[in-house]
C-alpha cells in the first residue's frame, strides 16, 4: 500500500438534550473540541495524536452562515484554531468552509486527496451546533459569551451563496429552504397524480422508519419513533408549515450536537500506532452543484445528486446492490425521492436509506449533520469489513451535493478519487417582476402574519416567475386540484412583489 494512502482513523460524536442528566450548556465550539477529542480517541493509537494535525477544516456554524440565524453569545473569529486548542493541537493549515450540508463530505475528498498528493499527513474535519441551547437561553432571557479570539492564519472561504437563492423567491416571502423544497415536491405530487393528503402519506410512509432508526441512536434530537400515519396527518402538533410539510417531517435545526472525522496517511497512521483494523478507506468522493431552484430544467429533479452518486459508484467500481450501508441526506423528503426515482429504488428496502435517523429525526446539525452520517458509516464498515457504504450529502435547495463511499477494503489512490464534476447549466431565465398571462408550475402556502399566503411559480415561454396571493380563495382553489398547466393572470405590486389570480 502506497505510504501516502488516505483512511480514516477516527469518528467522535457528541450531544446534549436540555433537560437531561450531564446537560452543561455547552458552546458550538465546546461541543466540536470535545467531538474532535471523541475521534481522536476512536483510532486508538499508541501515540497522541492531537500535535500531529497539519489541517484542521471547521464546518461554518448556522449563527456564521448569513442566514436569519444570528451568534447572540458572540462566536469565535477562527473556529478551527479554536478547536485545536480544545485538544492540543497547533495546526499549520486551518480552514473554514463555506455554507452547505455537502461541506463535510466534500472536505473528505478534498482532504483525502492533499494526504495522497503528500500536502498533509493528518487532517480533521469538525463542526457543531448549539443552536438548542442557544434558543433555550434567550428564551429565558439569559446570556452566556461565547466569543473567542484566536491567532493564527485562517483560509476563509466566506459563505458560498453564489446561484444557490432566488432573490425573488426571498422577495415573496418563500426564500427560506422550507419552502423551496415544498415548491419542488408539489412538482413531484402533481406528476404522481396524488392530493396533498396522499402525498403526506408518501412522505410518512419514507419516514417512519427513519424515526425507528433516530429511536435508537443516542445522539438523536427526538429519539421517538412514529408512525407513517403520524407523519401524515396534520393536527396542533404536526402543524403545517408549508403546504405539504407538517411539522413533523421537516429538518430539525434545534439540536446541540457535534461531530468530526481525523484521516491520516497510512505513513503517519503506522508512525502513531493506530491499529489497522480503525482504518477506513475512502473509496471515492464526487461532487456536483446545481444553479438556483428556479432556473432549473426541472424543479423537482437534482442531476447533480444523481451525477455526484453515480460518479463515485464508478470509480469505486460497484453499484447499488454492493451497498450494505446507506445515508441519503434527508432535510426534506423531495432530496430523497429524487434518488430513489432516478435510480428505480423502493422506499421499503430492508437497508434503509438512513443511519443516523435523518435530519427531521436525529437533527439537522447545521452544515455539519452529514459528518455524523459518515461517523455512523465508519462504524458499520468496521463491524462488517470489506463491506461498502455511501453517505449522500446535500446542501442548499438541492444546489450542491457530495458523495462518498467507504469501506475497510483498500483503496488504490494512485488513480483520482475526488472528482468535481462540471456544473449544472441554467434552463430558464428569473424574472423579477412581470405583467401578462403565465402557465402554472407549482405552489406552496404557508401562514403569514395576516393569514395564509400562496406562492405560485409560474412559466412564461424560457423564464420563470413568482407571485403571491392572500385569497382564501384562492389557497382553496390551490388545493382542490391540478395546479401545473393552469393559466395565470400575474401583475406587479406597489410593494415590488408580483401577485396573481387563477384564470
Amino acid at each position: 500500500m502506497d505510504p501516502n494512502t488516505p483512511v480514516i482513523i477516527g469518528v467522535g460524536q457528541v450531544s446534549e438534550r436540555i433537560g437531561e442528566e450531564g446537560y452543561s450548556e455547552r458552546s458550538p465550539m465546546d461541543l466540536a473540541g470535545d467531538a474532535l477529542a471523541a475521534a481522536l480517541a476512536d483510532a486508538g493509537a499508541k501515540r497522541k495524536l492531537a500535535p500531529s494535525l497539519d489541517t484542521i477544516a471547521a464546518i461554518r456554524q448556522f449563527e456564521i452562515s448569513g442566514t436569519r440565524y444570528g451568534a447572540p453569545f458572540g462566536h469565535s473569529n477562527n473556529p478551527p484554531r479554536s478547536i485545536g486548542r480544545r485538544v492540543g493541537a497547533n495546526p499549520a493549515r486551518a480552514i473554514l468552509e463555506i455554507v452547505g450540508g455537502q461541506g463535510p463530505q466534500k472536505l473528505v475528498g478534498e482532504l483525502a486527496a492533499d494526504i495522497a498528493t503528500g500536502r498533509s499527513q493528518m487532517a480533521a474535519i469538525v463542526g457543531a451546533e448549539a443552536i438548542s441551547t442557544t434558543r433555550a437561553l434567550v428564551a429565558r432571557g439569559e446570556s452566556r459569551d461565547w466569543s473567542e479570539t484566536r491567532r493564527g492564519t485562517i483560509e476563509d472561504r466566506g459563505y458560498g451563496h453564489e446561484g444557490v437563492y432566488d432573490y425573488t423567491l426571498i422577495k415573496h416571502g418563500a426564500g427560506a429552504m422550507i419552502a423551496n423544497y415544498a415548491l419542488a415536491e408539489n412538482v413531484r405530487r402533481e406528476r404522481l397524480g396524488l392530493g396533498l393528503q396522499e402525498y403526506r402519506e408518501t412522505i410518512g410512509e419514507l419516514f417512519a422508519p427513519f424515526t425507528q432508526v433516530a429511536a435508537r441512536n443516542p445522539h438523536s434530537a427526538a429519539p421517538t419513533a412514529r408512525s407513517a400515519n403520524e407523519l401524515a396527518t396534520l393536527d396542533e402538533r404536526n402543524r403545517l408549515v408549508a403546504e405539504p410539510y407538517g411539522r413533523l417531517v421537516v429538518a430539525r435545526d434545534q439540536v446541540n450536537q457535534g461531530a468530526a472525522i481525523v484521516l491520516a496517511s497510512v505513513a503517519e497512521a503506522r508512525r502513531l500506532g493506530v491499529p489497522e483494523e480503525r482504518w477506513v478507506h475512502v473509496h471515492a468522493v464526487s461532487t456536483c452543484a446545481e444553479p438556483s431552484l428556479l432556473s432549473r430544467a426541472d424543479l423537482e429533479r437534482s442531476p447533480a445528486a444523481v451525477s455526484a452518486i453515480s460518479s463515485s459508484l464508478e470509480v469505486t467500481g460497484i453499484d447499488w446492490k454492493k451497498l450494505a450501508a446507506i445515508d441519503l441526506y434527508s432535510c426534506f423528503a423531495i432530496p430523497v425521492f429524487n434518488l430513489l426515482d432516478a435510480f428505480k429504488l423502493k422506499v421499503g428496502d430492508p437497508r434503509g436509506w438512513t443511519l443516523t435517523g435523518g435530519l427531521p429525526f436525529f437533527g439537522g446539525a447545521g452544515n455539519n449533520y452529514s459528518a455524523h452520517g459518515i461517523a455512523e458509516a465508519v462504524a458499520r464498515c468496521r463491524a462488517a469489513p470489506g463491506s461498502f457504504a455511501l453517505v449522500g450529502a446535500n446542501g442548499g435547495a438541492m444546489s450542491k451535493y457530495a458523495a462518498g463511499v467507504y469501506s475497510t477494503a483498500p483503496a488504490d489512490w494512485s488513480q483520482r478519487r475526488f472528482t468535481t464534476l462540471p456544473k449544472i447549466e441554467p434552463a430558464f431565465e428569473v424574472l423579477a417582476d412581470y405583467d401578462g398571462e403565465a402557465e402554472a408550475e407549482t405552489f406552496t402556502i404557508q401562514l403569514g402574519k395576516g393569514g395564509e399566503v400562496s406562492t405560485l411559480v409560474a412559466r412564461t415561454g424560457q423564464a420563470r416567475v413568482c407571485a403571491n396571493s392572500t385569497d382564501p380563495g384562492v389557497a382553496r382553489e390551490l388545493r382542490s386540484g391540478k395546479v401545473r398547466g393552469r393559466r395565470a393572470r400575474i401583475e406587479a405590486a406597489e410593494d415590488g412583489t408580483n401577485r396573481f389570480w387563477l384564470i
